[in-house]
């Protein structure tokens, strides 16, 4: 009788240590979360660089109104012909002016916006009439 149970307890456990081994490989459930772990963390880092590159055109739109607004605020420049562009943080005045003076005056404007990194002054003096 002892020897029948012994038997029994060792089938069972037998059993059990093989059922253990087998939970450890990997079988299409492990494969399919391994992938969809993988294509959400290549989403998320797609996401993250997507809100990245939205902050930083919202960000040099602010610059480009800023900048407008202080070269409209000045007398002496709201009337002349200046284009403002913006990409990461460089601005770049485009367009003609009356003098030397009025140009680095918006050159002046512009560099005192925050977040302007640097400032391409591509203005032309326009010919005196």
């Amino acid at each position: 009788m002892n020897i029948v149970k012994n038997l029994k307890l060792i089938s069972v456990s037998t059993l059990l240590a093989l059922g253990l081994i087998a939970c450890e490989k990997p079988g299409p459930a492990e494969s399919v979360g391994k992938k969809i772990d993988t294509v959400t963390d290549e989403a998320g880092e797609k996401m993250g660089e997507t809100t990245e590159k939205i902050a930083a055109a919202v960000n040099d739109a602010e610059i480009t109104a800023k900048v407008k607004a202080a070269i409209f605020a000045e007398p002496g420049l709201k009337t002349l012909q200046i284009s403002v562009d913006t990409d990461k943080g460089v601005v770049t005045l485009s367009g003609s002016v009356d003098s030397e003076q009025n140009s680095d005056r918006a050159e002046s404007l512009a560099g005192a916006v925050a977040g302007v990194k640097d400032i391409e002054n591509r203005l032309v003096l326009k010919p005196a009439k």
